[in-house]
């Protein structure tokens, strides 16, 4: 009885591994390095933050 168990237990673990080696995403990355000769210049606008109110929590109760 204990050896079925025992032999169940293996063979769904096995099949579990199986299973998972199969089931993985196997496409590989390109990775292309496009070069372009255009800059960007960008103007950075400093804007004030407002300042958030404070809410009231509702109980807890603890």
């Amino acid at each position: 009885m204990i050896i079925t168990i025992t032999l169940v237990l293996s063979f769904l673990v096995a099949l579990n591994f199986i299973l998972l080696f199969f089931s993985c995403n196997k496409t590989t990355k390109r990775t292309t390095s496009v070069k372009s000769n255009v800059s960007i210049s960008q103007t950075s606008v400093i804007r004030p933050t407002k300042q958030l109110t404070s809410t009231n929590l509702a109980p807890t109760g603890s």
